[in-house]
């Protein structure tokens, strides 16, 4: 995806995202860290621009939640509102197998009881683990277990923001 995808990408799911009646209540954007930071941020402000008015929006270390043992320094979780009875939107980069979503789900609710959760994501590359299905896709982009896909996306429009697939095998070396 190039720079103007990206943003298209963003435009289109702030206007979904915005469209139920629910949360015109109670809306609180969370970016998953890290993947989910920049996305978050550029979505809350597409959503200021279409409603006039920014939604709250925190910040989710789910590392805690993680049953996969990867350990990362990763910044504490910076959440200043209440969750509970708002409409939760969790952000991130890319949804594969399903596992950062299942811990941010738990992350959320051991936080308050949301009136809902939802899931929008950059890319949706397939292949589940847990039963986990976006409710707002930039992009699906079908890969292989042997891909890998890179995002960089930067809090803010810019033109080096991209998304691309490589070979595992070769982003290693």
């Amino acid at each position: 995806m190039s720079s103007d995808e990206i943003e298209r990408a963003i435009a289109r799911m702030a206007h979904q995202i915005v469209e139920p009646e629910d949360v015109q209540d109670g809306l609180l954007l969370i970016g998953i860290r890290r993947g989910g930071e920049a996305i978050a941020r550029r979505l809350a402000s597409r959503i200021g621009e279409i409603r006039g008015a920014v939604p709250n929006l925190g910040f989710l270390n789910i590392n805690l939640y993680r049953d996969d043992d990867i350990a990362r320094e990763l910044p504490e979780s910076e959440i200043r509102s209440a969750i509970t009875d708002q409409t939760v939107v969790l952000v991130d980069d890319v949804l594969y197998t399903g596992r950062t979503v299942r811990a941010a789900l738990d992350a959320v609710t051991d936080l308050g009881r949301p009136r809902a959760i939802r899931l929008a994501v950059l890319v949706d590359r397939g292949l589940r683990e847990l039963p986990i299905q976006a409710d707002y896709v930039g992009k699906t982009i079908p890969t292989s277990r042997r891909e890998h896909i890179d995002v960089a996306v930067a809090a803010q429009r810019a033109d080096a923001d991209a998304v691309t697939v490589s070979d595992a095998d070769r982003a290693g070396a």
